[in-house]
């Protein structure tokens, strides 16, 4: 293997890639993808669709997927740092309901690949984050699911966050340790625990 280190992550399907970085006094240099490393890493995905976003301190995006078209991702950031989570939801999955979580920044360079059959979020950790990441398949408009943010059934520790879990998907009541507030889509705010969640 060349110029990336693969490590599987506790849940089936999860993955934590880390480049070889070359730096000098001049800055430095990466490959952010070579499709051969990750062939001799057991990964074999095909991606077809580049995403790139930029969300400021406290924005939750998420937990997203696509039902009938399901997306493998590769997720990184190239400015600021989010805590990045994936949540089973493969019907007959031993880890089914089980969430997963990595610290993506500018300085670790970190990479997280999510398999399809996850539901996918952020929380933006940094004053603003420039969040990049390749698809396996195409956004389809109208296959959009999506699952609680902070379903107690779930879980999630998400770092930095303060607030008390009121019976639904709200950002209410909710900020980061520095005051920071909670900012969420309205779709966001409406989805459902895992009882009512779709399963793949």
């Amino acid at each position: 293997m060349g110029q990336i280190k693969v490590a599987k992550a506790p849940i089936e399907g999860l993955y934590v890639i880390e480049p070889i970085v070359h730096g000098d006094s001049r800055g430095y240099f990466m490959e952010t993808y070579n499709q051969k490393d990750m062939h001799e890493a057991g990964l074999d995905m095909l991606f077809v669709q580049d995403n790139q976003s930029m969300s400021t301190k406290g924005v939750l995006r998420g937990l997203h997927f696509q039902k009938q078209y399901p997306q493998g991702k590769l997720v990184r950031v190239i400015r600021g740092a989010v805590f990045d989570v994936a949540v089973d939801l493969r019907s007959g999955s031993e880890t089914y309901g089980h969430w997963y979580g990595v610290e993506l920044t500018e300085e670790n360079k970190k990479q997280f690949y999510i398999a399809e059959g996850f539901a996918h979020g952020f929380l933006v950790l940094s004053d603003a984050a420039e969040f990049c990441y390749k698809v396996t398949d195409f956004y389809h408009p109208g296959d959009e699911g999506g699952l609680a943010w902070n379903d107690p059934e779930i879980g999630i520790q998400w770092p930095q966050l303060v607030g008390e879990y009121k019976g639904t998907a709200s950002a209410d009541g909710y900020h980061l340790e520095d005051g920071t507030g909670l900012n969420l889509s309205d779709k966001d705010q409406k989805w459902l625990g895992l009882k009512d969640a779709f399963k793949f």
